[in-house]
């Protein structure tokens, strides 16, 4: 358990947020830049009493902005706290290749003190972890770690928001790409994947785009950060865990977009679809989380389910707060 009480300071986001960063010293990596660090960021503007605790953990080429969400959580009597993995969002440092790890299991060590910093400011109190796209695929394998050694609580309910669960494109495509991938990210693992960048998803979010929401494009790009050969090597390794199946040792909610496809510049239709992910390969194998899941289609929603147009945000919320009211507030 954390034993210190964090030292925050104020937050990019403005006075309901503050944040507290955790050294986490040299990089395993190698990368010059320095010591990596985690950003622990925590809404002050919740609950005086809070009944639960949530902990959101964003994407690749992401970091929390989602200020709704956090407001939605503290509606429902949570305390809200999110976490900027090392090198992502506010944790990136000069230097350093924004999102770039070798190895997913490094996540465990700013997850659990995140877990731990929780805990010891609200004790007792359950934790939801709430996680986002690659951040789907990072939490439900360190979840079952924790399980195996059994460490499952504080957390009570796992919430992914369009999680990773497998390489875009056919079968044949990733049973070729998939040894080559691996082959480049030991050998040379910072080089970046030869792909075309397409800023099309962050045209539909951003506010000076097409989209409804503000974020600093600095630390998360209209078009992405460089995709790396080392950390879509991490990425194939992740799901091949992933497929062998888990258990997570909680309930947990997949929410998820009903179509997806992949355009090379922006359309109405690309807001009303996730264009990221393929949502079949979602539906595919969210089964192998284990435990009790609820897995619901949300009609015209994005990547990032709750930054879609409306109505389907105001769906995602609404299956959120029901999945919540039986899955995890009705068995307190």
């Amino acid at each position: 358990m954390a034993t210190t009480e964090l030292t925050y300071s104020p937050d990019i986001l403005g006075d309901d947020y503050v944040a507290h960063t955790f050294d986490l010293g040299p990089d395993p990596d190698g990368e010059p830049g320095g010591d990596i660090a985690a950003t622990l960021v925590k809404h002050v503007a919740g609950p005086d009493a809070p009944q639960r605790a949530v902990l959101w953990v964003h994407g690749f080429s992401d970091y929390f902005f989602q200020t709704a969400v956090a407001e939605f959580f503290a509606d429902r009597g949570y305390a809200f706290y999110a976490l900027d993995l090392r090198k992502c969002g506010r944790s990136l440092r000069e230097g350093q290749s924004a999102h770039y790890a070798t190895d997913f299991t490094v996540y465990d060590t700013e997850l659990d003190l995140a877990v731990e910093a929780i805990a010891a400011e609200h004790p007792g109190l359950g934790v939801v972890v709430a996680a986002h796209s690659t951040g789907g695929l990072i939490t439900p394998l360190w979840l079952d770690r924790r399980r195996q050694a059994g460490r499952t609580a504080p957390i009570v309910g796992l919430v992914l928001d369009s999680p990773w669960f497998d390489l875009q494109g056919s079968a044949v495509l990733r049973e070729v790409a998939t040894p080559v991938v691996k082959l480049i990210g030991k050998a040379v693992g910072t080089r970046p994947v030869p792909v075309e960048a397409v800023g099309v998803y962050g045209q539909t979010i951003h506010a000076s785009e097409h989209g409804e929401f503000d974020f600093d494009t600095a630390i998360k790009p209209i078009e992405g950060f460089p995709v790396r050969f080392g950390w879509l090597r991490a990425v194939r390794v992740a799901h091949s865990l992933l497929h062998r199946g888990l258990d997570i040792g909680v309930p947990s909610l997949v929410l998820r977009s009903t179509k997806s496809f992949a355009p090379k510049e922006y359309s109405p239709e690309a807001a009303r679809a996730d264009v990221v992910l393929d949502t079949r390969q979602i539906a595919k194998w969210s089964g192998a989380l284990g435990n009790r899941l609820t897995v619901v289609p949300v009609p015209d929603a994005k990547h990032d389910v709750f930054l879609s147009e409306q109505p389907a945000r105001e769906t995602a919320y609404a299956e959120l707060g029901a999945w919540l009211a039986r899955e995890i507030e009705a068995r307190a």
